[in-house]
């Protein structure tokens, strides 16, 4: 149970490391779903190549949507992307490299199945034993057999219990050939995808290191900015409901007593504050307004410090106060190229 909650933990520590663990789930439970699978050819002609090419790429497809769904930088990334221009500058870099990040990571479960599927090579073998070369593997000289009547023979080549052609050709040569193939193309498969990971993983660092340290930080800082938003609006509709509601009591506990009920009365508690926290917004028109400035025209990433007075600003002849110097305050700004 330790390095199970250690793993949860690792998990949780960042958003990074929360989307490599659902994706690695969703690796996991692909396999999974391929044994649990049931294949059933339906051997015949027209219908064997519809069916085993589905099976290798629709499910692919499914979790590669389903990747894109369980992100949870998907709605980030399209809020970003489709918000006004406001008072900060959308950068194109940070934009197309939160989509490359979720698409590396959506496509790990589809590259698991389209691998695990043409290593097993039933889909192949389905879609393709109408293609059996009968002349180099079996008797393409059978007699009484048009073309319609070998291919349907052919197409009943993964129904074992259904097959008899075995004097055209023996189930079990024609199974093996296809099933060479598949696993040929299963391992060139898995090669290519993991050299392609190799090379974007070495090579992306030679060529854009300081753009791509750029996107990855403002990345994490919108998805940052997001959860601390989201936080903060949650305080105050805490806080909001908090205040509302003991205003609602306090009217009630003045109706009782103008009715002539004697009611103990008691100072309700932290009720400062909860005022305090929410920031001079009291009403639901001014918070729909703050909301709607947020999403149409969020602050410049530029912060400055407080500006000191100058001038007669300053009491005495002219000349500041001399103060121990306080700590340099340092000053973040971005701006969007």
């Amino acid at each position: 149970m330790d390095k199970f909650r250690m793993i949860f933990q690792f998990f949780q520590s960042n958003q990074e490391s929360f989307m490599n663990g659902i994706c690695g789930i969703m690796a996991l439970a692909s396999t999974q779903m391929y044994s649990a699978f049931d294949f059933n050819c339906p051997c015949l002609p027209h219908y064997n190549l519809a069916y085993g090419l589905g099976i290798l790429l629709v499910p692919p497809f499914i979790l590669f949507l389903l990747g894109f769904v369980l992100n949870n930088n998907i709605s980030m990334l399209a809020e970003e992307w489709r918000r006004p221009q406001g008072q900060r500058g959308k950068d194109p870099a940070v934009l197309r490299y939160m989509f490359c990040s979720m698409a590396q990571r959506a496509l790990i479960a589809p590259a698991v199945w389209v691998s695990v599927t043409l290593l097993d090579g039933k889909c192949i073998t389905c879609a393709f034993c109408t293609s059996v070369p009968v002349e180099t593997l079996g008797n393409a000289s059978h007699p009484h057999l048009s073309q319609g009547e070998i291919q349907q023979l052919l197409a009943r080549i993964p129904c074992k219990e259904i097959y008899n052609g075995q004097q055209l050709i023996a189930s079990e040569v024609a199974i093996r050939y296809l099933r060479c193939i598949s696993q040929a193309l299963g391992w060139c498969f898995v090669l290519l995808m993991t050299t392609l990971a190799f090379l974007v993983r070495s090579l992306r660092p030679c060529f854009s290191q300081a753009a791509f340290l750029k996107s990855r930080y403002w990345s994490h800082y919108i998805d940052i900015e997001r959860k601390l938003f989201d936080e903060t609006c949650a305080e105050h509709a805490r806080s909001f409901a908090k205040v509302c509601i003991q205003q609602f009591f306090e009217g009630m506990s003045t109706d009782l007593v103008a009715a002539r009920c004697q009611l103990p009365r008691k100072a309700p508690a932290n009720a400062g504050e909860a005022a305090e926290k929410l920031l001079g917004i009291t009403d639901q028109g001014t918070m729909n307004m703050a909301l709607k400035n947020w999403h149409r025209c969020k602050p410049p990433l530029n912060l400055h410090p407080p500006a000191l007075p100058t001038g007669n600003g300053w009491a005495g002849e002219g000349q500041p106060p001399t103060h121990p110097s306080a700590p340099r305050k340092e000053t973040a700004a971005y701006y969007s190229c």
